[in-house]
């Protein structure tokens, strides 16, 4: 089991910046991937972006440029850095690790006021 402590979520205006955290409990398996997915009302949960051990990196379209995914192995943290917000970001963000399994975390909220 993998627990997950997700923070730094907020309101924030259409242009601004947020920066989101998630540190992962220490497991007997390594963590293979650390990522970000989201989910605005009424629709499906996607992927926001993503890291591997190896440093591979795989960004949704919708926020390259803007965000910003790192990871800290030793620590087992995965921070999401986010700039230029706008409206349709807002949603709940989800810390996901990947072991053996995928580990979710309880989301937080990301509001983009325009």
């Amino acid at each position: 089991q993998v627990l997950l402590v997700e923070s730094g979520g907020g309101l924030v205006q259409a242009g601004g910046s947020l920066r989101l955290s998630c540190a992962a409990s220490r497991n007997r398996f390594s963590i293979s991937a650390m990522g970000w997915y989201r989910q605005a009302p009424g629709k499906q949960r996607e992927l926001v972006a993503v890291i591997t051990t190896g440093d591979t990196i795989t960004y949704s379209d919708s926020v390259k440029g803007r965000f910003t995914i790192s990871r800290d192995n030793a620590k087992n943290t995965v921070n999401l850095q986010m700039n230029s917000l706008k409206p349709e970001d807002t949603a709940v963000y989800y810390c996901r690790v990947t072991t053996l399994y995928h580990y979710w975390g309880q989301g937080t909220q990301v509001t983009v006021s325009s």
